[in-house]
């Protein structure tokens, strides 16, 4: 089975990738990733060679390119990870947002519908089982108060040009399956943390600016909540929603791991006081500092900053069966020893 796996140069599709060729010997994945700033093919070192996986690089808005892969590879699904994410940068540069969000995956679903389908509600034969599995983000529910949790029945309220193109993207992805018959499945996940992570998100810039002895930035009060989900099991809820979930639902993705940004920076200066103290590192030779804790700072809050997220992944866990495999402090463990074997050669 050839699947199109968009945006796999990432840092969640490529995780992914690698999880699946190791998982599923039937799959034959056909990555394309027009390798942005956020693309980076080093995340994928690891299986260029796999006899099962392809590489293209490309704009999933080039609706001539996305056919002729189709085409070329005779694509049976799609796994739809591309996406602008960086809610900063959307602020600064919302078409960019609008441009890749939306129109591609207007782009994807319309070639897929007429490469699968004659007609509305009509598949090809031998194309019945193709399915287009959309990966989105949470934040698309806008920011909650001190109590409740996002369902897959919370309306949508998006708060920045990166949750509202996301929105939209999804909206899209919904009036395919419900005008046309096409066999789509939406996931709505939390915070992902992991290897692969581009260097621009929090806790790479935790790691990075504290093993470099710097100011380590904490937006506003250090208090915007996030739920987080360590990438492997975010790989693994993926596989279990496009393989078991029903077509033209939407499931919801976390772990019912509440952390406030400070108490990350904490709970990550602490692993970091275990594996590289800061009297052994030479960055922070001259700092009258005992902990790493002592390096963090609090920065202007960016505009429209959502307060708190939170996800009750009841459904994904009663009707597929997915539990997390990693305890929270473990998968963090992991994570900041990660990236300190990345960052470590530049101290």
């Amino acid at each position: 089975m050839r699947i199109l796996v968009t945006g796999g140069a990432g840092f969640i599709g490529s995780n992914f990738i690698d999880y699946i060729l190791r998982r599923q010997a039937d799959w034959e994945i056909v990555n394309l990733d027009l390798l942005t700033y956020a693309g980076n093919l080093n995340n994928l070192q690891r299986v260029q060679d796999h006899p099962r996986y392809q590489f293209v690089q490309g704009d999933i808005c080039d609706q001539e390119l996305v056919a002729a892969l189709f085409d070329r590879y005779d694509i049976r699904s799609v796994i739809h990870f591309a996406a602008e994410s960086h809610v900063d940068n959307s602020i600064n540069n919302p078409a960019l947002f609008i441009k890749t969000n939306v129109e591609g995956t207007f782009t994807l679903l319309d070639v897929a519908y007429r490469y699968w389908m004659k007609g509305p509600f009509q598949s090809k034969p031998g194309y019945k089982n193709c399915r287009f599995h959309h990966i989105s983000t949470d934040e698309v529910y806008g920011s909650l108060g001190a109590r409740g949790h996002f369902t897959e029945q919370t309306p949508y309220a998006p708060n920045s040009p990166y949750s509202a193109s996301k929105a939209s993207s999804d909206m899209i992805v919904r009036s395919y399956h419900c005008t046309y018959g096409l066999n789509t499945v939406v996931s709505n996940c939390s915070n992902n943390f992991g290897p692969y992570q581009h260097d621009e998100k929090l806790i790479p810039t935790i790691i990075r600016h504290a093993v470099r002895g710097e100011s380590i930035p904490i937006y506003g009060d250090g208090k915007n909540i996030r739920d987080w989900l360590y990438v492997e099991d975010h790989c693994r809820a993926i596989e279990a929603i496009y393989l078991k979930g029903t077509k033209g639902e939407t499931y919801l993705v976390g772990t019912r791991n509440e952390r406030d940004n400070l108490e990350m920076a904490n709970c990550i200066c602490n692993i970091l006081d275990n594996i590289i103290p800061v009297e052994k590192n030479k960055n922070c030779r001259g700092l009258e500092i005992s902990s790493y804790k002592e390096l963090i700072g609090f920065v202007k809050d960016r505009p429209g900053h959502d307060r708190r997220y939170a996800i009750d992944p009841g459904k994904l866990e009663k009707r597929l069966k997915w539990m997390p495999s990693y305890a929270f402090d473990t998968a963090l463990r992991i994570t900041v020893e990660w990236y300190v074997e990345k960052y470590i050669g530049t101290i």
